[in-house]
């Protein structure tokens, strides 16, 4: 049984020197790796390092809740920077870490209802169903509804300027962040963090989400109830259904298969061209399987929308008329801020050669009218690109911090996206939309 919290830090002193004793642990697990080295093999001794420093991050953080948690999140979706043993330990941020006791959560009943859980539904299970980064699920039953109570974690909203502060460093490796304007892109991820901590927020994007989307075949939607809900506590139907990654695990049906990839496209696809906006944060936890065999989605707390100035060009660049003409992918290029007025002939060549590449592979689904997501080629291809320019020296030195700030959650969407279809086995998707 997961062990719950009962105490969550919450002022800068308290989660700043929970970090602090973490760096310390990753030092020690580091001199046991030297000695390691002296009597096993370099990869034994690496291994047993990985493993160790990945658990000591991951319980550090577990316990800080919040957008410490988030950044460990958004790591476990990107196998191309991180060991496998961190991968593994970092997805259970997905959707199982440790939960709060019940005297937790109803002091935030009592601070935010005026009353106890038990008094405002007619039953209420008192351990979690599921606990993530910034919240966690209890069931609960009202005038015949089985629901599902969203709880947001005491003081996430208040840590997350300090917390990415304290995480800064993680996040630079993770989104390659070098250089003298990085600000713009953590003033991105500080504005979306602190938007999902504002559920009354959430509540309203996962209604109009929900109406929106509700045509979109073999694709489904939890109804929500503003009467049980307030800034810290959304309440809605409770979805019957395996976690993605729990289903894809076990699943060997592939016409299921692809029928649930194709929904997951559509959704996302309808979403971004219809709507010029998006769920962005694909991780598994954020969606399930029904018996049926049909995709629910059920969290919205992050909604990147698409401005126009943004939009055009990003979908122009994979377009062939573009892509195969240098005058017009240059233009495209200074739209979305990959170039820069000030750049110099060498900068200009080595960027517009360097994202030539990133985008023809990284855009090649849209290039299909139907697209095999089981392509292990195209996924080494992803994450070689990406290897080589976190450590390409030119682009630092070039300050390779480059791009709008939107690409930050379009990117993750696209790559979380790709990744869902992959774990799905989702081999026929149609991809025009």
């Amino acid at each position: 049984m997961i062990k719950t919290l009962d105490h969550i830090p919450v002022s800068k002193v308290a989660r700043a020197t929970k970090l602090i004793a973490t760096g310390a642990r990753i030092g020690f697990n580091y001199l046991n790796y030297y000695k390691d080295k002296i009597t096993h093999s370099e990869p034994e001794a690496r291994f047993k390092l990985n493993e160790n420093n990945a658990s000591d991050i991951y319980d550090s953080l577990a316990s800080l809740k919040g957008s410490a948690l988030k950044v460990l999140q958004m790591l476990s979706m990107n196998k191309s920077i991180l060991p496998p043993q961190y991968i593994e330990k970092f997805s259970l941020s997905q959707f199982s870490v440790p939960p709060l006791s019940a005297p937790l959560v109803n002091k935030t009943f009592q601070k935010y209802f005026g009353k106890p859980p038990d008094e405002l539904f007619d039953r209420f299970q008192e351990e979690a169903v599921n606990a993530a980064t910034i919240g966690q699920v209890h069931k609960a039953w009202k005038d015949g509804k089985t629901l599902a109570v969203k709880i947001q974690y005491p003081g996430v909203a208040e840590s997350i300027s300090s917390d990415l502060k304290l995480v800064k460093p993680i996040a630079i490796r993770m989104f390659n962040l070098q250089g003298s304007d990085s600000e713009k892109y953590f003033r991105e991820v500080e504005n979306k963090l602190l938007e999902e901590t504002d559920y009354i927020l959430e509540l309203n994007q996962s209604m109009e989400m929900a109406k929106a989307c509700a045509a979109i075949p073999h694709l489904k939607f939890p109804q929500y109830y503003p009467q049980w809900s307030n800034e810290r506590i959304i309440t809605m139907d409770f979805m019957e259904g395996q976690h993605l990654s729990e289903f894809a695990a076990v699943n060997k049906d592939e016409k299921l298969a692809n029928k649930i990839g194709q929904a997951l496209w559509d959704f996302y696809m309808f979403q971004i061209h219809k709507l010029r906006k998006m769920q962005a944060d694909p991780h598994p936890g954020n969606f399930l399987i029904s018996k049926e065999g049909e995709l629910i989605a059920i969290d919205f707390g992050c909604i990147k929308s698409l401005p126009k100035s943004f939009y055009k060009p990003y979908f122009d660049l994979h377009k062939p008329e573009i892509l195969n003409n240098p005058e017009a992918f240059r233009k495209k290029m200074e739209e979305l801020e990959l170039i820069r007025p000030k750049d110099d002939k060498k900068q200009i060549q080595f960027f517009t050669e360097l994202f030539h590449e990133m985008i023809s592979v990284f855009m090649t689904p849209l290039r299909y009218e139907t697209f095999d997501f089981t392509d292990v080629s195209f996924f080494e291809r992803v994450y070689d690109l990406a290897e080589k320019f976190q450590v390409d020296t030119r682009a630092k030195r070039m300050n390779g911090n480059r791009g709008s700030k939107h690409f930050i959650y379009m990117n993750r969407t696209f790559f979380g996206l790709y990744s869902l279809l992959h774990d799905l086995n989702a081999k026929c998707i149609r991809i025009p939309y």
